[in-house]
């Protein structure tokens, strides 16, 4: 995070850092902080709300602040200045050495459109969708404009966003300069579409609830308007299909009672959901196309060489999903440790925008609410979601004999378009013969 220099001979101005690919502003939430304050390196300055969490700000810089720029309700892009500071004597000693004095960096350039580029990982506010106009003959969507054969005029981001709701740019009218098109003129199209009747049902008035009685209206947060408009591509984009399973982890659970106090002594917890971790990797490893996301508009299929496993974690603010990286390269151990501290950060909303971005794969378990059998929904892009539920102990038959075994049901969402059924059936298989085996699928057999 960096300060950008003010123009008084002593004071700093600290502005809001660079939030991450696709996320160009941010609400603040509260200022943590008052004029004349003495503020330290890494304090925190605001607490702001993107579109994909709520995050403490901290400073870059220290001293006694002059000015406070910003107040809660603000919407602030990167750049703004949020505080600003007297360093006071600091500013007069001298750097260490002429190397260890680092130069402030630029301030990255804002894209051409205004709005984020959404993402598993997120999304703008979703707008409301007019009703469909009552006309005798439905008027078509713009034609494109008259390009010739030349590339379509749109940044990569609004590409993007248009590949995300499946939108044709060709058919999209641009109202930038030269016809250049932007995240408005997508949105517009996509209205126009639904108007005529193109494209998905718009939504019908709802009636007065008032006549039957008394009624409180709560505005959505930020986050729950940004998981209903992901939720609502997710389900039009991806047809999914679920298959369900179940795995007896009567071995799994005194594999994991034998090793949890040297998971505790390392700082981390091993739950059930991190061997659940190591049992996915394996599968992903031998089904790629699991790990991967479609292109449906250039017709191809993404596989990714890398293993970044997003873990729902409910919060007090929504569902939202953390994601471990790399997670093929890390023993159990250290899984234990980065989920606990991850889940703990999470919560208390001390995520970094970075560690929100990336993954490959969902998981998401319920079973500590007691939830069975359940139907996750696709975190699109991603193309596969694994569900968790509660695991009891039950009769079961083994080697002819009833005996009591603990049982944990698992429910395995993925896009129709790119995984078939049997391919389905032989990843819920490899899940369960690691699940069941957990040593073998430790020692990599």
């Amino acid at each position: 995070l960096d300060g950008g220099q003010g123009s008084g001979q002593m004071a700093t101005e600290f502005k809001l850092p660079n939030l991450g690919e696709g996320v160009e502003s941010g609400d603040v939430v509260s200022v943590l902080v008052s004029e004349g304050d003495t503020i330290e390196i890494d304090q925190g300055v605001v607490e702001l709300e993107t579109d994909k969490a709520l995050v403490e700000v901290p400073s870059a810089v220290s001293g006694t602040i002059v000015s406070v720029d910003v107040q809660a309700g603000d919407k602030v892009p990167p750049g703004t200045v949020l505080i600003t500071v007297d360093e006071g004597s600091k500013a007069e000693e001298p750097p260490e050495s002429p190397a260890e004095a680092p130069e402030p960096e630029p301030e990255p350039e804002p894209e051409p459109e205004s709005e984020p580029l959404p993402e598993p990982e997120p999304v703008s506010e979703p707008e409301p969708v007019p009703e469909p106009v009552a006309a005798t003959s439905p008027t078509p969507p713009p034609s494109s404009p008259s390009r010739g054969n030349g590339p379509i005029p749109a940044a990569p981001s609004t590409r993007r966003f248009a590949r995300e709701l499946g939108v044709d740019l060709t058919q999209v009218q641009g109202t930038g300069t030269g016809g250049r098109i932007d995240r408005e003129d997508v949105k517009n199209h996509v209205r126009d579409v639904v108007a005529t009747g193109g494209g998905p049902i718009a939504p019908s008035p709802l009636p007065d609830f008032t006549q039957w009685g008394k009624v409180e209206r709560q505005p959505l947060s930020r986050i729950r308007k940004i998981i209903s408009e992901k939720m609502s591509i997710a389900w039009n984009q991806v047809p999914h299909v679920t298959q369900f399973g179940q795995a007896d982890v009567t071995d799994l659970e005194a594999f994991r009672q034998r090793n949890k106090a040297d998971a505790e002594a390392r700082g981390g917890k091993l739950t059930p959901t991190v061997l659940i971790l190591k049992a996915v990797i394996t599968a992903l490893k031998a089904f790629p196309q699991f790990n991967a996301s479609l292109d449906a508009a250039a017709g191809e299929l993404i596989l990714k060489h890398y293993y970044n496993l997003g873990i729902a974690v409910d919060t007090e603010r929504g569902l939202l999903v953390p994601v471990i990286k790399n997670v093929d390269c890390k023993d159990i151990f250290e899984l234990a440790t980065q989920l606990t501290d991850l889940g703990e950060r999470t919560r208390t909303n001390k995520v970094g925008l970075d560690e929100l971005q990336g993954g490959t794969f969902t998981i998401t378990n319920l079973g500590s609410l007691g939830v069975g059998a359940f139907t996750p929904i696709v975190n699109h892009p991603e193309v596969a979601i694994l569900g968790i539920g509660v695991s009891r102990e039950e009769p079961a038959v083994v080697n002819g004999r009833i005996e009591p075994r603990l049982l944990m049901p698992f429910c395995l969402s993925y896009d129709h378009r790119v995984i078939d059924g049997a391919n389905g059936a032989r990843f819920t298989r490899s899940l369960i013969d690691s699940l069941e085996n957990p040593e073998r699928m430790l020692l990599g057999g």
